[in-house]
Order: C-alpha cells, then sequence, then structure tokens
C-alpha cells in the first residue's frame, strides 16, 4: 500500500517551534547551569566542554551520518522531516548563542533541571506531534529496532545511560543527580504534549475498511496488528476490531493513518497497564486544514 507522504505547512511551523524551545532549553539553562543532556544533544555537550567546540556546528556534523545510514528507515516525509528538525536545532542553537538573553534562577540547580526538562520536553513534544524528530538516538534506535528486534524504548535508554555516563567527565555527581532530574521531567512532558503520560498506548479500531487499515499500520508504522471479535450490544452484529501498541510519539501518524482510510472509524485509545477509566477516546473526523 501507498503511504501517505503528503506534507504540511503546519508541521514545519511546530518543528521549527519545537526545536526553538529545545535549543533555548538548552543554552540558558543547561549550559549554564552545567546540566548535561542525552543523546547527540548531550555528546555535543560534552565535546563543547572538552574542546570548545560550538554545540550548534557539532549536533549537526554528528547527525548527518546518522541520517545517511538510516534515511531508508524514515521514509520520504519523515526524512525530509526529520532533516529540518536537525537543520532547525543547529540553527536556533546558533541564534540563541548569539542573543544575550539571562534567566535568574539565582543558582537554584533544583529550578534548573525541572526548567530545562520541560523546555526540552514541550520542545520534542511539539516536534514529535508534528511526525518529525530532531534526529540522533531516534534513528538508532530504529535502526536497532529493524536489525536486531531490540525495542526502541530500551535502546534510547541505553543510549542515553551511556552519553550521560560519559558526561561524568565534565560535570560532577551533584550535577549529574540534576541532570536526571531534568532527564526525569523531559519524559514525564514529552508524554503529556503526546496526548497522555504513560510509555505506551493501546489502539482499538472500529471500522468497515479493517484490513486497508491494518495493511497501513503495517507498513508505515511497522507495528503488528490483532483482529479481535467484536459484537455489538445493540443490534447484536458480529464485526471485527484492530488492537494495536504503539508509543506516544506514533499516536498523531496512527490518527493520520486512520483518518486518510476511514474518516468514520472510531479509535479508542488507552495507557497500557492503567486503569481502563483512566484512559480516552474520540472519534476521527475530517477538518478542514488552514494551511
Amino acid at each position: 500500500m501507498r503511504q501517505d507522504e503528503t506534507m504540511r505547512l503546519r508541521d514545519f511551523i511546530f518543528i521549527a517551534l519545537g526545536a526553538a524551545l529545545y535549543a533555548f532549553g538548552l543554552v540558558y539553562v543547561n549550559i549554564v547551569n552545567r546540566l548535561a543532556d542525552g543523546g547527540v544533544a548531550g555528546i555535543s555537550l560534552i565535546l563543547r566542554a572538552l574542546l570548545n567546540l560550538n554545540p550548534a556546528y557539532t549536533t549537526f556534523a554528528i547527525n548527518v551520518p546518522l541520517l545517511l545510514i538510516g534515511w531508508r528507515l524514515l521514509g520520504r516525509r519523515s526524512f525530509v522531516y526529520t532533516v529540518f528538525g536537525i537543520s532547525m536545532l543547529s540553527v536556533w542553537l546558533w541564534v540563541w548563542q548569539r542573543v544575550p538573553i539571562a534567566i535568574n534562577i539565582h543558582h537554584d540547580l533544583f529550578i534548573a533541571g525541572a526548567l530545562a526538562g520541560i523546555m526540552g520536553g514541550f520542545g520534542c513534544g511539539l516536534v514529535y506531534r508534528s511526525g518529525g524528530t530532531l534526529g540522533g538516538t531516534d534513528i538508532i534506535a530504529r535502526i536497532f529496532e529493524k536489525q536486531s528486534g531490540v525495542p526502541m524504548g530500551r535502546s534510547l535508554l541505553i543510549q542515553d545511560v551511556v552519553v550521560l555516563s560519559a558526561s561524568l567527565v565534565y560535570i560532577d555527581v551533584v550535577h549529574m543527580m540534576y541532570t536526571l532530574l531534568c532527564s526525569f521531567v523531559f519524559t514525564q512532558i514529552v508524554n503529556f504534549t503526546q496526548s497522555g503520560a504513560y510509555a505506551a498506548r493501546a489502539i482499538m479500531i472500529m471500522s468497515d475498511k479493517n484490513e486497508e487499515i491494518a495493511t497501513a499500520i503495517i507498513a508505515e508504522l511497522r507495528r503488528g496488528v490483532t483482529y479481535l471479535n467484536a459484537e455489538g450490544g445493540f443490534t447484536n452484529t458480529p464485526r471485527k476490531m484492530l488492537y494495536c501498541v504503539i508509543s506516544p510519539r506514533e499516536v498523531q501518524t496512527m490518527r493520520r493513518i486512520v483518518e486518510r482510510i476511514d474518516d468514520h472509524a472510531f479509535m479508542s485509545i488507552l495507557p497500557v497497564q492503567q486503569n481502563i477509566g483512566e484512559g480516552f477516546s474520540y472519534k476521527v473526523v475530517k477538518r478542514r486544514s488552514l494551511f
């Protein structure tokens, strides 16, 4: 099945805004207060501390070979969005380092850790909601998932642990503990921005075009789909229901897939391993876009 590769102006706008917010926190909170970071951003901070290299350049330089390695896994739209996100991150890192802004938090590392996590989380959340990424370890995680079957969440965690451990060459244990606070807040804010606060989502779909939707999910998200036998409580009519578990950053892509194939479909989204009452559901409807 042909994948939906439609690119929207509003996606580019939100990716740019998300990259700006993430870079702002990195420059004015992380760097100023000597807090580390995970992934490629964390590597760029290590290089800055040891070799005085500008993160705007090192972030872009590290991401380029990763893009060349993983471009086949992304698809055309994801590749374009990722290239744009990486470029915007480098541009904003360059810009913010030249704008004289001071955030006075009286050297309180607790506030610094929480603030860095909030800014970075909202920034990355906007990027993920738009179907993009800021490159880096996301690409490596996709490669490991496809080649070795290692889940993305586990691969990302391992990479962050390695980078954060390496960051001890230029920060002490106290600053590392506040960096971990930053990472925790970052994760929660990203998940919240992605329509919830848990790490996985169980999707149940009711549609007359189940087979088409299932084929698109497998092709575009590379997720397994389960057919469940269901029966209408009012009509007693038997029908099939789709069940799939995805990460929060894939919720918007899933919504677009279902909306594209059947705009009258019904989706129910629930946190995995949570009480059913804590979930939420909505009907997928066509809405006219301003862009």
